[in-house]
Order: C-alpha cells, then sequence, then structure tokens
C-alpha cells in the first residue's frame, strides 16, 4: 500500500480506543503496518477483525509489566522485520485531592503514565537502532504543561513524561532516532465521558471545562492523532526533544 507511511512499522500502545485507535486507522491508511497493543482484550479483538493481518497486529498485554511489554515489542519487530516508529497513547487519569490519594493511587498513575512508557522505548529502542533510526512519539497532556486543580498525581506524571522524552531524544540523536511528545487538552474520548458521566451536573461541567480553551470546544482523537502522524513521519524530520501543545489553546488561554 502507499502512503506517507508505507513500509514502516509501528507499535501503538493504546491502540484499542480513543487517540490510540484514532492513529491506527490514520497509519493503516497511509501504509503503515502497526502493532496494536493494549490491555483491552475484546476492544483489540474487535480492532483486529476491521484490519488484515498484514496492516495490524494484535498485541494483547498490560503496559505496567515490563516482561509482557518487552515480549510485545521484540514479537512485533520479528514478526515485521524491524521496528520504524513508536507511539505511546496509553494512559490513566486521576482527579483526587492529594490528601486524599493513597500510595497505591499514585503509583498506579505512575506505573501507567510514566513507566509505561518507559518500557516501550527501552524494549523499542535497539530493534530501532538496527533499523537505521526512526521516530517515537509520547502522548503527555497539556495538565503536564499548565497543572489541573486535584490532579496532582496526573499532572506529574505528564510532566515527568515530557522530561523523560527530552532526555531520550539527547540519547536517540546519533542513532537516528527522535523523540517528542503531544500534549493534548481535553479529547472526546470513552475516559473524558466517564469522567463528565460522575459530575454532579454533566452538561454543566462540559461548559466549564470548554470556557477554559480558546477555541472553546473539545478535540475529536483524530485531530490529535494528526499531530501524531506529522511527528512520526518523514516531513518532521528536524523536530527532536519537543513538546506541542495541542489542545485548543488552554495553555496559553
Amino acid at each position: 500500500m502507499k502512503g506517507t507511511l508505507a513500509e514502516r512499522r509501528v507499535f501503538l500502545s493504546g491502540a484499542a480506543g480513543g487517540i490510540g485507535l484514532a492513529c491506527v486507522e490514520r497509519f493503516v491508511a497511509e501504509g503503515a503496518t502497526v502493532g496494536c497493543f493494549d490491555v483491552n482484550t475484546s476492544a483489540l479483538d474487535a480492532l483486529g477483525k476491521r484490519f488484515s493481518t498484514q496492516q495490524v497486529k494484535i498485541l494483547p498485554a498490560d503496559i505496567t509489566m515490563a516482561v509482557d511489554v518487552t515480549r510485545a515489542v521484540d514479537q512485533f519487530a520479528r514478526d515485521s522485520g524491524g521496528l520504524d516508529g513508536v507511539v505511546n497513547t496509553a494512559g490513566a487519569d486521576l482527579v483526587r485531592p492529594l490528601e486524599g490519594t493513597s500510595d497505591e493511587d499514585w503509583r498506579g498513575i505512575m506505573a501507567i503514565n510514566l513507566d509505561g512508557p518507559m518500557h516501550v522505548c527501552r524494549a523499542a529502542f535497539p530493534h530501532m537502532r538496527s533499523s537505521g533510526g526512526g521516530s517515537i512519539v509520547n502522548v503527555s497532556s497539556a495538565a503536564g504543561l499548565q497543572p489541573l486543580i486535584h490532579r496532582t498525581a496526573y499532572s506529574a506524571s505528564k510532566a515527568a513524561l515530557q522530561m523523560f522524552s527530552k532526555a531520550l531524544a539527547l540519547e536517540g540523536a546519533e542513532f537516528g532516532i527522535r523523540v517528542n511528545c503531544v500534549c493534548p487538552g481535553a479529547v472526546d474520548t470513552e475516559l473524558l465521558r466517564g469522567y463528565l458521566s460522575a459530575a454532579a451536573d454533566p452538561a454543566a461541567e462540559l461548559e466549564r471545562m470548554k470556557s477554559r480553551y480558546a477555541l472553546r470546544r473539545i478535540a475529536d482523537p483524530g485531530e490529535i492523532a494528526a499531530a501524531i502522524f506529522w511527528l512520526i513521519g518523514p516531513e518532521s524530520s528536524y523536530v527532536t526533544g519537543a513538546a506541542i501543545a495541542v489542545d485548543g489553546g488552554r495553555t496559553f488561554h
């Protein structure tokens, strides 16, 4: 298949929904082979039925488990003949005052939002070196640029992911491996819808949320996937160590 990502092999965590799923759809349309990694096995099964086995490789596993991650990355690289790109979209939110945040809550958020991408990048690096380089995109958050109240764990994890990515960009440069972050604002995903449904007045909470954005709306997952697609592709060849806000103007508004 011809396309901007023709013959590219991309490992993608959090592939079964939201931004990750939008990335899978965009990448496949542009000719890539995508390793679809997620803990949600039923959603992965549904995804696998939509595409051929040449287009997507289904890899169910838990991103917090380093051994499982390494096994999945190695399998994808072996089956695909190499690895050119990594996208980490898997993530979790926590809305809770610090005094109500247990050690388990804190560690759980860090395990998914920070340790998880580290596991993937660490496992992917040797394969990307062997393939002659490539691009890594970690999905951080606008909350890692400008924090939100009652999200100490979430904001800290996403800010740390940005600095992790910048430091890794220094390590990867000599091998032709670029590492960048995108920092979305509110995106219309199951995670956001779950948060809104738990609010006392979901409609009012949505309007309050929109008021933080210059564009006065939340994003479609495809809009974030478009930015990730640019960073994964060849047109961003001189971009590394960047944290790009794709947030409708929240962090400056």
